[in-house]
């Protein structure tokens, strides 16, 4: 039976109202349901389960295998459903996590604030600007917790480097380079349009975007390499050490951006840039955002440059070394060389109880779906300006590009019927 969206917001209204009034305690459990059992839904549902305060309850995916796998995962507990919207009118579900392909992050997060649940939304929150605005929109009118899958926030050293940079402790912090680099060579193949395999609800997966021919390469974990469901390494990487880089200097958005890539080596039926150069100017630095799939050689992930210091910071830890000035008396090191270890693994475990803390006590948490908006709002203003090949001024304020009538009909994108935003 088909769902309309009119309908489903009518009868979660009076979901949404009766959840309201519900008030957890420490010690209870909360009712979890999972939107999209794939690849990286699968991994947070693992750090979820292992919480015994976690109570699951339903699964929701359009594939069948990924369904079963999901509620497997469960021991049976949990209730499968191949249409989230079916799982959403479920009274015992306090909140859901939101693991689907980029372009099945809005509507899901939007109608589950609408239904009274609170959000884990895997990274990038969006994939447009418009988006991210209609999914923060809902979260505060309907009051509820919404979390962006950013998990480095909840890594102790990386709010440790955060602080190092605020404190000026680095000396002027002027430049900041984040990277994302792998030999990915030859690509990931060139595969014919087939019909969808058994079990897969193409025309679901599909929902909002443009109808296109069913292709092995767009689904599962490469859709990252299409433009119509992602952004490729610069929302998938990027809105990790772009969003640390953006946290530090504690600003919502650059005033002006410029890019540059396309994809020159991969030779596979992928779209994004396997090259890319991305430069951000904030008020007194200067941020850079390179993509490079064609050449492994070492570079930093993240690394801030201080007049005082370098920090090189990783999910591994960070590191911190002095600099010497060249200038006259300036010959000395002008800070400490230290160090701090972290583990991406003990990130994802306290960034699911810090989830889970904050549906209890109803406190924003350290990646709310604000922060996770304005990252994602980085990132595809990075990706606009590759496309478009040029230098863009941003009004964060506003949230547009000044001057620029071309560049703001790139801040959305048309839904594919019936598929609204709201």
């Amino acid at each position: 039976m088909q769902i309309q969206r009119r309908d489903f917001v009518r009868t979660a209204a009076g979901m949404a109202a009766a959840s309201y009034q519900r008030v957890m305690g420490a010690n209870d459990r909360v009712g979890l349901a999972l939107i999209g059992s794939g690849r990286q839904g699968m991994a947070d549902w693992k750090w979820f389960l292992a919480h015994p305060e976690v109570n699951p309850v339903a699964v929701a995916d359009v594939y069948q295998p990924n369904l079963e796998r999901g509620v497997a995962a469960t021991e049976g507990r949990a209730t499968g459903y191949k249409d989230f919207r079916r799982l959403l009118e479920h009274k015992g579900i306090d909140a859901v996590v939101v693991a689907t392909p980029d372009h099945w992050h809005a509507l899901p997060t939007i109608m589950a604030c609408e239904a009274g649940k609170d959000v884990f939304c895997e990274k990038p929150l969006s994939l447009t600007v418009r988006e991210g605005r209609a999914m923060l929109n809902a979260a505060r009118k309907h009051n509820r917790v919404v979390m962006a899958g950013s998990q480095q926030r909840s890594g102790p050293h990386y709010a440790a480097a955060v602080e190092l940079v605020r404190s000026g402790k680095l000396g002027k912090v002027s430049h900041i380079s984040a990277t994302m680099i792998r030999n990915a060579m030859p690509g990931q193949g060139k595969y014919p349009d087939t019909a969808p395999p058994p079990g897969l609800d193409w025309d679901m997966w599909l929902g909002p975007a443009p109808y296109k021919p069913y292709n092995q390469l767009r689904c599962q974990y490469h859709f990252r390499w299409f433009w119509d469901y992602s952004g490729g390494q610069m929302s998938n990487m990027g809105a990790h050490d772009l969003d640390i880089a953006r946290w530090a200097l504690n600003s919502p958005g650059p005033l002006a951006v410029a890019g540059f890539g396309a994809r020159m080596a991969l030779e596979d039926g992928g779209e994004t840039p396997d090259v890319q150069e991305v430069i951000y100017q904030f008020p007194g630095t200067i941020v850079t955002w390179s993509v490079i799939e064609m050449n492994s050689s070492p570079r930093p992930a993240l690394e801030f440059h201080g007049t005082k210091g370098t920090l090189t910071v990783s999910r591994s830890g960070y590191q911190l070394k002095g600099e010497r000035w060249s200038g006259p008396g300036g010959r000395k090191a002008q800070m400490e060389d230290s160090s701090a270890t972290g583990s991406g693994g003990q990130q994802h475990v306290a960034h699911v109880q810090h989830f889970l803390d904050c549906v209890k006590s109803r406190q924003r948490p350290n990646s709310d779906v604000e922060e996770g908006h304005y990252t994602a709002t980085m990132c595809h203003l990075g990706n606009i300006a590759t496309r478009l090949g040029r230098s863009l001024r941003w009004d964060a304020s506003k949230e547009e590009f000044i001057g620029d009538s071309e560049a703001n009909k790139w801040l959305s994108r048309p839904y594919r019927k019936p598929w609204k935003l709201a």
